[in-house]
């Protein structure tokens, strides 16, 4: 069955530029070698569970810890360990990270085989293992966002195929190749967590992908395909849940709060593919595109491998790149280097040329109110940003800057190019050092 969804307030009407939209997914070449940090997830980072000189294999359990909020890594290739220690992150800085140079044999290790489980403590055990997070950008571990506090009563899952940035595609190809898992993992976790009602929210601007996954769940009137309206930014947690529901989940809350949960159309076949061939997240669709590479693809690449690999996989540049993204053009962060890794939550590297990169000059605030008038949250980000620049905890606090989803929709409806998003970043800062020293004071 299908469903029209509910009109998003705010937002943008962004071009789509879907370049690769009629690109079927390419499984990329191993790589020389592998970088893998030992944090690519919301939480506690890894320790490692090897050393130089080890041989591993794919599937191998190479980082993990003890935390609850967190998920292991695992060798996306075989080979041997050659380098454990700091490494350049593709967030700035750097982190711990295991270095694996490939023999290119890809022997899969003994652990991965089909799991069974008995009651949802073990299922949820299994998603731990797996290794996965959102696998739409955020990175939050999937055992957790799947078991909500105690008290909170889940009626409907939202499945997340809105994929709402201009060039990237990887979810439209994934849906177009792998329905058949997207919805043997929407049951299963359905049954498993006994969630009732399940949607799937997917923009109009893909008309194949709304089609087929109706058709796949035609003889099941719990789960509902939703066509949302291409709006930027429609695929954003609150914003998706509204659209598909009807439902505005509160400041500070949680989708628990109102009875949902969110899950990526990647995450909930990696789940089921998981359980049933006991194989965990070592791979990820990613988009490649820009108007700098020269062919661009949707891959299905080695988590870890280097940038400057999966670029040349794809040809290589047709000019000097101005600017590289991990990301997409609204949300993604920019890259200073080649040498970092595709992670987890990696969904898109892009690559353009002065032309496309040059940034507009930013220019004094005209108070034209268009920030106010298309922010999602309904935030005053003109005020955020404002207090931002002079260092104003207590003005950041009564503009609900923790509440900003850094979504951009701000800037590039701003004719006077405020650099709002990164003000808002550091606003946050600024309430968190606020917090901190509050509680320092306290104790």
């Amino acid at each position: 069955m299908g469903l029209i969804s509910k009109q998003l307030s705010g937002g943008a009407k962004i071009p789509h530029r879907k370049l690769t939209s009629e690109a079927a997914i390419v499984r990329m070449d191993i790589p020389d070698k592998v970088v893998l940090p030992m944090i690519q997830h919301i939480g506690a980072p890894c320790e490692p569970t090897v050393k130089k000189g080890d041989s591993v294999e794919v599937g191998q359990l190479i980082g993990d810890t003890g935390k609850y909020v967190s998920a292991p890594i695992h060798s996306s290739v075989s080979g041997t360990v050659t380098n454990v220690g700091p490494k350049l992150y593709p967030g700035g800085g750097s982190a711990i990270a295991v270095e694996i140079a490939a023999d290119k044999r890809q022997t899969l290790h003994e652990s991965a085989r089909p799991h069974a489980f008995s009651d949802k403590k073990d299922f949820l055990a299994l998603v731990r293992a797996s290794g996965l997070v959102g696998l739409g950008g955020a990175g939050f571990p999937a055992h957790v966002k799947l078991n909500p506090p105690d008290g909170a009563k889940i009626d409907c899952l939202i499945v997340n195929g809105a994929e709402c940035e201009p060039y990237i595609t990887s979810d439209y190809r994934f849906i177009l190749e792998n329905s058949k898992d997207i919805v043997a993992g929407i049951k299963m976790l359905k049954e498993v967590a006994g969630i009732p009602k399940a949607f799937v929210g997917i923009e109009d601007n893909k008309p194949a992908a709304i089609e087929l996954m109706k058709e796949m769940v035609a003889d099941d009137p719990s789960i509902e395909v939703v066509s949302l309206k291409s709006l930027y930014p429609q695929g954003a947690e609150k914003m998706l849940i509204y659209s598909c529901t009807g439902r505005r989940v509160p400041p500070g809350k949680l989708p628990s709060d109102v009875g949902a949960v969110m899950m990526n159309v990647n995450s909930v076949a990696v789940m089921y593919d998981y359980i049933r061939t006991g194989r965990p997240l070592t791979t990820k669709i990613v988009t490649v595109s820009g108007n700098a590479v020269k062919r661009p693809m949707n891959l299905e690449i080695p988590i870890g491998a280097l940038l400057r690999d999966v670029f040349d996989f794809c040809g290589g540049f047709s000019g000097e790149p101005e600017k590289i993204l991990m990301g997409g053009p609204m949300m993604g962060i920019a890259q200073y280097t080649l040498d970092v890794p595709v992670i987890k939550n990696t969904n898109a590297l892009l690559a353009f040329d002065r032309r496309d990169a040059l940034a507009s000059p930013e220019t004094a605030c005209i108070r034209c109110g268009k920030c106010v008038d298309n922010c999602p949250m309904s935030l005053l980000p003109l005020c955020i940003n404002s207090a931002a620049l002079k260092g104003d905890a207590d003005r950041l606090q009564k503009y609900h800057a923790m509440d900003c989803i850094e979504c951009g929709t701000c800037v590039y409806n701003c004719p006077a190019k405020r650099r709002i998003v990164q003000s808002a970043r550091l606003g946050k800062e600024i309430l968190r050092g606020a917090a901190a020293k509050a509680a320092g004071a306290a104790s």
